[in-house]
């Protein structure tokens, strides 16, 4: 593995040999996946059926990497390198994304994913050095295409011992969270420590900050449980639909600002030209924006 020694010192050409790499995995969308999803995500209740839509979304629970536990990280997230440059910077999370929806993926369907890293960008942030990966996915099944996605992963430097210890995390904390607009149309979500257990193991992700409380706050700076950007998307996602009486054709998404477990939040929505703009709004301020057409 490449070193990072101090900011600027991603071998970044190392990493970007990774970029037109590309895997090739499948899964099924069993009625039991769908039942746990359903009541993960508190919607459509009732006993899934062969041959019945499945919640929108529902794709990002499917084929997860199925890493042994010797093959982890410390952050419970598998070791780096593999499919994914092994980027050397410790805090990683979905930055955002955009999915164009084809077709529908029914329960009994057998998905298969294919994913190509298609570029890998040093930046350097106010929190510090930054690295965005940028992967595209496209979903099919046996009727044919059903999503393409890009995925926006950033990785992060660690978070410092102590706010003195960094004058970019004390520039960070200055800065006043943007207020949210005034919103159309709202509704209140939780995002409760059960719920997060729930979504990791729907997904299978073993990475510690959606349920090791002590590892959030002792290891990585955090003051509580950082509810997962995917479940934040997917609840915009539904909310979008359920306002405009069907799923829309593209819908883009990006994290704003973590958002931590039982925080008070609310989805909000406010027409626009060609659909919704739609946000994640915890304790007022947004941690996730998004954009729906149709």
């Amino acid at each position: 593995m490449p070193p990072s020694t101090a900011a600027g010192s991603l071998d970044l050409e190392h990493l970007r040999e990774w970029i037109g790499r590309s895997e090739t995995v499948r899964d099924v969308v069993t009625p039991h996946l769908v039942a746990a999803f359903r009541a993960t995500m508190d919607v459509e209740p009732g006993t899934p059926k062969p041959g019945e839509e499945a919640p929108a979304a529902i794709h990002w629970c499917l084929a997860p990497a199925t890493v042994p536990m010797s093959g982890l990280g410390p952050d419970g997230h598998p070791s780096r390198g593999g499919f994914l440059p092994p980027v050397p910077l410790p805090r990683r999370m979905w930055a955002g994304g955009r999915l164009e929806l084809e077709g529908p993926i029914v329960v009994g369907d057998e998905v298969e994913r294919r994913s190509l890293v298609r570029d890998v960008v040093r930046k350097e942030g106010r929190t510090g050095e930054l690295c965005f990966v940028t992967v595209d996915h496209e979903i099919s099944t046996s009727r044919g295409l059903a999503i393409r996605e890009r995925q926006d992963l950033v990785y992060r430097e660690a978070a410092p011992t102590s706010p003195a210890a960094s004058p970019r995390s004390q520039q960070a904390a200055a800065k006043p969270s943007p207020e949210a607009p005034q919103a159309e149309q709202q509704r209140p979500v939780t995002a409760d420590a059960v719920r997060l257990f729930r979504y990791s193991a729907l997904t299978f992700n073993g990475h510690r900050i959606h349920y090791d409380r002590r590892y959030c706050i002792e290891e990585e700076g955090y003051p509580g449980l950082v509810v997962h950007g995917p479940m934040q998307a997917t609840w915009l996602l539904h909310y979008a639909a359920e306002l405009k009486g069907e799923l829309p054709k593209t819908f883009d998404f990006r994290g704003v600002k973590p958002f931590f477990d039982g925080t008070p939040a609310t989805l909000n929505a406010t027409e626009k030209d060609d659909g919704l703009s739609l946000w994640v709004a915890a304790d007022g301020a947004p941690t996730m924006q998004a954009s729906a057409a149709w």
